[in-house]
């Protein structure tokens, strides 16, 4: 079982053999790894109550699940460059077929694994772009990108873990072939400023049917992602169709925005002070807010040997708990950051669930106001009502425990019962929904100034842990959360110098590399890195955030 595919972006991997894995890892991480997944949490069941007319299908079971055994050994050895790559292949059998007839050749003298899989299964290539015209400018680059980034499913393939939509959607590029969650806001962006209004609502009506099917929006459009989602901006993007269609938009997506609000609030009501349950926290003084969470405490698919390892440099922790931690930290969409590590640098000290995040819950109270909003178009008093009550209720909590008084918002340690300390682009959030007292939106841009602002735009954090989450590195989606934000409340300058210093650095890569890139080195000085893969292009959120803040902040030729 020694055999390697390629992949269009080579990363090499230490293989490691079973013996290796036992002698390396704890006799219980060990057994999991060669006995396979089969006792691992399944996902967590589709929705009774999902309506009939959903357009979404239902996938098959994940291959971690589904052949634990073949799964885990294509990991580890491994056989592709990208854990990924196998997360997405495509059994052409029966997996159950599959699987037995691994254990029956496997520990044949002559068995290899990579023919095996070459001849079993359908590996997906990476999104591939053309080729940037001499001359091109940036707008005239990112409009011709949006045909080579969009797709429209094919009828539903047997054992496939894409999710089939319902319309034409626009994937990021590279290894993420699929549609995701809070990418496409800002991809969505970038679409209306491109003219592309057909495309941003297709990309709505999409994220719509995935609640229909299961209740929620998943991380992504594959069944593996099924048992967590990402930063809800659904509400945001109900918001931007609505500034273009008119209120009719905020009745047509009234039930999927609550039951988006039901899926994150779920478990609530049960709760005590000082209690949480899945997504929800209850904390001392009744205060009711959220957190990022996973359904499922096993490695991710799409990153399998990663997880192992990190669960096996902690033998001091049960592999599940690092497991859950490391799948909560990617619903965040901030995998990974020094916000969710216990000792501020190291992975193996993840603790995602143990904090109470300021962006989510900024983005929460959008959605509570939202759902006010709609149900006042659509004529529903007592709703108006309930929600207006929840969005004042979580915008006083916001205030009263998600700020550090040395000037800038941040997470709470409901665990330890303190406020996080680092300075990070997430303090911008409750200056992006509107919630923050102009005083401490004040207090908020002086520490952006003074601590995360650089020539190439916005940090991420002050801390350099290796981690892509963290700096050097400056992603699109924040700049925009910054820049929207400062402007809500008069910082003009501070968000023209955070776009314009971003924008720049956007040209300089482009000049040199003629493509757009996931992210970016705010200090100007390398480019962008860090995290599980290689540095990908496309690409998607970038696009969109640069055409929009283009038509804000227009470049001198």
């Amino acid at each position: 079982m020694h055999g390697r595919l390629p992949c269009p972006e080579p990363r090499p991997e230490p293989v490691l053999n079973r013996c290796a894995l036992e002698a390396a890892f704890r006799p219980a991480l060990a057994a999991l790894l060669v006995g396979g997944l089969a006792a691992c949490t399944a996902l967590a069941p589709r929705r009774a109550d999902a309506p009939a007319t959903a357009r979404v299908e239902t996938p098959v079971e994940t291959l971690d699940l589904a052949m634990p055994a073949l799964f885990a050994a294509v990991q580890q050895v491994p056989v592709f460059d990208d854990q990924k790559a196998f997360a997405d292949a495509r059994p052409l059998r029966d997996p159950a077929d599959i699987e037995a007839d691994f254990l029956a050749q496997r520990d044949a003298r002559s068995f290899d694994i990579a023919p095996f899989v070459k001849a079993n299964f359908d590996v997906p290539t990476q999104v591939a772009t053309s080729q940037v015209k001499v001359g091109r400018t940036l707008e005239a680059h990112i409009d011709g990108l949006w045909p080579q980034l969009t797709r429209i499913d094919p009828a539903p393939r047997p054992y496939d873990s894409r999710l089939t939509l319902p319309h034409a959607y626009v994937v990021p590029g590279g290894r993420f072939r699929e549609m995701y969650y809070w990418d496409s806001y800002f991809t969505m962006l970038g679409l209306v400023e491109s003219g592309q209004r057909d495309g941003a609502r297709d990309m709505v009506a999409n994220f719509a049917a995935l609640i229909d099917a299961y209740g929620h929006i998943p991380n992504g459009a594959r069944s593996y992602y099924l048992s967590r989602s990402q930063p809800p901006y659904f509400s945001h993007m109900v918001e931007l169709e609505a500034r273009i269609e008119g209120d009719t938009v905020y009745r047509r997506y009234l039930p999927q925005l609550r039951r988006e609000h039901a899926f994150w609030m779920q478990g609530a009501s049960s709760l005590a002070p000082g209690q949480a349950s899945r997504r929800v926290v209850r904390l001392d003084d009744g205060s009711v807010l959220n957190r990022y969470w996973d359904d499922r405490d096993t490695p991710r698919p799409e990153a399998w040997l990663h997880d192992v390892r990190t669960a096996a440099s902690v033998p001091q922790r049960p592999p599940t708990e690092v497991f859950r931690e490391l799948r909560a930290g990617a619903e965040s969409g901030w995998d990974y950051s020094s916000r969710w590590l216990g000792d501020g640098n190291t992975l193996g000290t993840i603790r995602t669930t143990a904090f109470v995040p300021v962006d989510l819950n900024s983005l929460m109270h959008h959605l509570e106001a939202t759902i006010a909003l709609a149900c006042r178009k659509a004529g529903q008093p007592d709703c108006v009502r309930e929600f207006d009550e929840r969005a004042s209720q979580r915008a006083v909590a916001i205030e009263k425990h998600l700020w550090n008084a040395d000037g800038f918002y941040a997470d709470y340690d409901w665990h330890r019962r303190q406020i996080n300390t680092k300075v990070t682009a997430a303090s911008l959030y409750p200056l992006f929904v509107g919630i923050a007292s102009p005083q401490r939106a004040k207090f908020t841009a002086v520490t952006v100034r003074t601590q995360l602002l650089q020539p190439g735009g916005l940090l991420t954090t002050t801390l350099r842990t290796g981690q892509q989450w963290d700096a050097p590195n400056a992603w699109a989606p924040l700049q925009w959360v910054a820049v929207e934000g400062l402007h809500r409340y008069g910082e003009d300058a501070l968000a023209k110098d955070v776009a314009t210093n971003f924008l720049g650095e956007v040209q300089r890569v482009f000049d040199d590399q003629h493509k757009l890139v996931e992210k970016y080195d705010a200090t100007g000085e390398a480019h962008g890195g860090g995290g599980e893969y290689p540095l990908q292009d496309g690409f998607g959120w970038t696009n969109g955030v640069v055409r929009a803040l283009l038509v804000r902040y227009p470049q001198s030729p």
